[in-house]
């Protein structure tokens, strides 16, 4: 599941916040080679979460014997980010890390991780939209393994048809409430604080953005579109599905129930991304994917893309071993298998993914619902709104005032912005 929590990225958003860019303005056209590397010896660190730690742990074993090198997998189960922010800063951290793509902005920033050195031909197997997530300042910080974003995942026996728009799901949930078939009509999470990746799809169609971008497609935080009139505009149209409104939004929807509200068969409907199958599928529940539906006459709904991704440490002792084993070890289709097998979600790996597709069409499905999705901002300013944001957005679905909300949103984000 994935859950936004705005203090940990906001507290280490502010640590060294002064240190500058990690990287260097090198060319990071040419890649690794095995003689820098071999040439370090030594010892070989990677930190992962507990769920990669083992599916790497025989790919890292064999990089070691084939370099002359001892390679250890370390899994970090809590604050995998801010353990390794705080072991940079005090020299004790590993030589690889692995993480979400939303960590580059914050780890640059601290000085935490190098850019990666991939060959053109080597760049041009992965997705572009991943190649895009992982590319920060122009330049490329990590090797992405995996792709996530959120879909509507449907039960198909209370719901044989997937909805074009958000209004005919609605009216679809409110019959099926109405022949006491399910007891929700949509299962958005939201809780009392409210979830900015959730909501962000229905807050696109109905015009909404965070940050403009600039001349080169990045994102530009002096542009904050929080507190504008498209998100007052937008913010209005979310207020009509809430529990003033139509009702298929509510603060009662949470991070910790919605999945289960689904698997057992209360809402025909559920707002998910690719960890939520697993548990439907234990619950036998006869479902399809599509994309989520945004308002009739408004703009698709654009769902965040994520994007998880090899780094090499700033500070790590075996810096060029790092970059051998991310620049030409990670980038091999049987690792991209394993760590989809360790937990599914699309590759990012175009060879990967297609070796696997074939048995799990829920990939093609997850992947056409995030074809028209935007890259989750990895600027430091993404930091500033998570919590105003889901917070207003809780407020608003609880019948808050939009404008007045959203406004006073805007202002708490923009005066955290540096």
């Amino acid at each position: 599941m994935r859950i936004r929590t705005a203090g940990v990225v906001a507290v280490l958003g502010l640590a060294l916040a002064a240190s500058g860019c990690g990287g260097s303005d090198d060319d990071s056209s040419a890649p690794a080679t095995k003689e820098s590397a071999g040439a370090a010896g030594g010892k070989l660190v990677i930190w992962a979460d507990d769920k990669r730690t083992a599916a790497l742990k025989p790919f890292a074993e064999t990089f070691g014997q084939t370099n002359g090198v001892t390679v250890e997998v370390q899994a970090v189960s809590k604050d995998l980010q801010t353990n390794f922010v705080t072991a940079s800063q005090q020299g004790s951290g590993p030589d690889v890390v692995v993480g979400a793509h939303d960590w580059i902005g914050n780890l640059v920033q601290n000085g935490a991780i190098d850019p990666v050195q991939l060959a053109a031909d080597q760049k041009s197997g992965f997705n572009e939209t991943a190649v895009k997530a992982v590319t920060f300042n122009g330049q490329l910080y990590g090797v992405p393994y995996a792709m996530e974003n959120l879909a509507l995942i449907r039960n198909t026996e209370l719901a044989p048809e997937a909805p074009k728009t958000i209004e005919e799901l609605v009216a679809t949930g409110k019959k099926l409430k109405a022949e006491k078939k399910a007891s929700e009509i949509l299962c958005l999470q939201s809780g009392q604080n409210g979830d900015a990746y959730h909501i962000y799809p229905l807050y696109t169609s109905a015009g909404g953005y965070l940050f403009g971008t600039g001349a080169n497609g990045d994102y530009d935080p002096k542009d904050l579109g929080v507190g504008k009139p498209e998100s007052i505009a937008a913010f209005q149209r979310i207020a009509k599905l809430g529990e003033k409104g139509e009702g298929a939004l509510k603060r009662s929807i949470t991070p910790e129930n919605a999945i289960a509200t689904f698997t057992g068969k209360k809402c025909a409907y559920l707002v998910s991304g690719p960890w939520a199958i697993a548990d439907a599928k234990k619950a036998n529940i006869s479902y399809d994917i599509s994309p989520v539906p945004g308002f009739a006459g408004g703009k698709e709904a654009q769902p965040f893309v994520g994007v998880q991704a090899f780094y090499v440490a700033a500070k790590g002792k075996n810096k060029a071993l790092a970059q051998e084993f991310v620049a030409n070890y990670t980038t091999k289709p049987d690792l991209a298998v394993a760590l989809y097998n360790a937990e599914p979600r699309p590759p990012a790996l175009t060879a990967a993914l297609d070796q696997v597709k074939g048995s799990d069409p829920d990939l093609a499905k997850f992947t056409e619902a995030g074809k028209n999705g935007q890259v989750l901002p990895a600027i430091p300013a993404m930091a500033a709104i998570w919590d105003p944001f889901g917070k207003a957005e809780a407020a608003i679905i609880g019948g808050a005032d939009p404008a007045k909300t959203i406004t006073a949103a805007g202002k708490t984000i923009s005066g955290q912005i540096k």
